[in-house]
């Protein structure tokens, strides 16, 4: 019996001293260390045209680097406090899980298995996208449904895979897939003739398609295969970073909603409409409920801009990709982008 008791109480002890190890590493939020040094570690793409990509000079930029300057901004008073750290498809999960990267934006698609098996969380949605196929105008083709015992360039480590696999099991046709790692070897598969078409989120073949020698040589097809909600991710079981992730894409999308600019927010400072001052922080619930500096949301406008000024620089109509709104409008404009209300 004293035995059996002896390791009761050492199964207990363990127990608790678990408990306490969960506890207190929950206690350490990413917010706590992002204040603390002063910067933010923002995984992006290797290189993606409108999303994250480096310009000519080295800077890096794209509507999925904006989102990670807003969050700079929001907690840190500054936009320009972002590391950026290009990881591949592969690599992407494992620099978040480890502990890497503070928070991945990277045109991620929201999965139940990204959210619930890989202990991650995703932050919302910041461009609606679905799957799609670029191929060469020479070949002639309408329709993806023409691609029956085509070869197809693809992108490893990606839902764009599986989607491949069940949009040909489906329409009961063949395939050849050529793997590669990154988006830029695809492409330059694509182009060197190694593959018919190549396959990603339609946002991102009008993006690549700028990389050819020759972008009017290509098309994109019209089929889009799937759905692809893309967004910023975050670990699970850290809530304080995770509602200051969420409600800086939100306070842009709400920035858009009741007008409010990198131009004119100065002036809307001084509104009598309770909805923007409660944004910018000159009233409401500020910056307490976050852990974050009142003016968070000034900060995150005057920096980078509402939603929509952010989605036309870098991928709409003031961009080289040209992308139209479409479902990435507000809710009130036909689309699907909507927030929940700050107050």
């Amino acid at each position: 019996m004293a035995n059996k008791l002896t390791l009761l109480a050492s199964v207990i002890a363990a127990s608790t001293a678990l408990v306490s190890i969960n506890a207190s590493a929950a206690e350490e939020s990413t917010l706590d260390k992002v204040l603390a040094k002063g910067e933010v570690s923002c995984g992006v793409s290797t290189g993606l045209p409108g999303f994250s990509n480096p310009n000519a000079k080295g800077q890096w930029e794209g509507i999925d680097v904006d989102y990670c300057r807003a969050v700079a901004a929001a907690v840190l008073g500054d936009k320009n406090k972002v590391k950026f750290v290009p990881l591949t498809a592969k690599e992407r999960f494992t620099a978040l899980q480890s502990g890497e990267i503070d928070i991945l934006s990277r045109n991620t698609t929201w999965t139940l298995q990204r959210d619930t098996a890989l202990g991650l969380n995703f932050a919302g949605v910041n461009y609606y996208d679905g799957q799609g196929f670029m191929v060469k105008k020479s070949l002639g083709l309408k329709s993806a449904k023409e691609l029956d015992g085509a070869s197809i360039c693809v992108q490893s480590g990606t839902t764009t895979e599986l989607n491949l696999a069940d949009y040909f099991r489906k329409n009961g046709m063949s395939y050849k897939s050529v793997v590669f790692d990154t988006s830029a070897q695809t492409v330059k598969g694509f182009e060197s003739g190694r593959c018919d078409a190549l396959t990603t989120d339609q946002s991102g073949l009008y993006a690549l398609r700028l990389n050819l020698a020759d972008p009017s040589s290509a098309m994109v097809l019209p089929e889009i295969i799937s759905k692809e909600p893309l967004g910023p991710v975050v670990r699970q079981g850290d809530d304080k970073w995770f509602n200051v992730a969420k409600w800086t894409l939100f306070a842009q999308i709400n920035a858009e909603e009741y007008g409010i600019t990198s131009k004119n927010v100065d002036k809307m400072l001084k509104s009598n409409d309770p909805n923007i001052k409660r944004i910018l922080g000159v009233d409401g619930p500020k910056g307490s409920g976050l852990g974050i500096r009142d003016d968070w949301g000034y900060q995150i406008i005057k920096q980078v801009g509402n939603y929509g000024e952010m989605f036309d620089r870098t991928v709409g109509k003031d961009s080289p990709l040209q992308i139209a709104r479409g479902v990435n409008a507000l809710w009130n404009a036909g689309g699907f982008m909507y927030a929940p209300p700050i107050r």
